[in-house]
């Protein structure tokens, strides 16, 4: 279904600057680009991020399996690494604590006028400068210590069905997102 833009290049730009631009106007919709819902996040006084972040995570989940049950995907699963997958998350968590912005939330901070979140921007073409950078040196060591190949959760778990895995982790991300809004979080 998806042939004709998976083989039009432009077509990919123009769509992926649209959904670019959506993902931007939802983050700005949602407040979580404001830097007082993310600092209340962080103290754990507002979950605001976190009940987007897991409805976009149950939405995902839902879509992609259910386009990937009617033919219209493929699953495309990248290798990972305890090399690829600490240090990562290690930098963009300093780096969310220090400044109060994730990468998403900062370029659509700046998108509203919060110039302070310009210095993410500027961190985001820093690092992804600096990694291509040491890449190279990079890809054989460190980021291939501890491969753990493509698998998902799907794979590691015995179950035939996907669904089998997909509809509890939804069913419990809604009850965790009830359970949030009930408490006033």
């Amino acid at each position: 279904m998806f042939t004709r833009v998976h083989n039009n290049k432009r077509l990919q730009l123009t769509l992926g600057l649209l959904f670019g631009f959506c993902f931007g106007f939802l983050l700005q919709k949602g407040r979580v680009c404001d830097y007082e819902i993310i600092m209340r996040q962080l103290l754990l006084q507002d979950f605001t991020v976190l009940k987007i972040m897991l409805t976009a995570m149950a939405t995902g989940m839902l879509g992609v399996y259910a386009m990937r049950g009617l033919g219209w995907v493929k699953l495309h699963k990248k290798a990972g690494s305890l090399g690829a997958n600490i240090p990562g998350p290690l930098i963009f968590g300093i780096g969310f604590g220090m400044l109060g912005y994730c990468p998403g939330t900062s370029v659509g901070a700046v998108a509203h006028g919060a110039l302070d979140a310009l210095v993410g921007v500027i961190g985001i073409l820093i690092g992804a400068g600096l990694y291509a950078a040491v890449y190279p040196k990079i890809k054989g060591r460190i980021l291939a210590f501890g491969d753990f190949g493509g698998k998902t959760l799907i794979d590691v778990l015995p179950v035939r069905n996907p669904w089998a895995v997909i509809l509890p982790l939804v069913a419990v991300i809604a009850l965790l997102l009830f359970a949030l809004e009930k408490a006033g979080l």
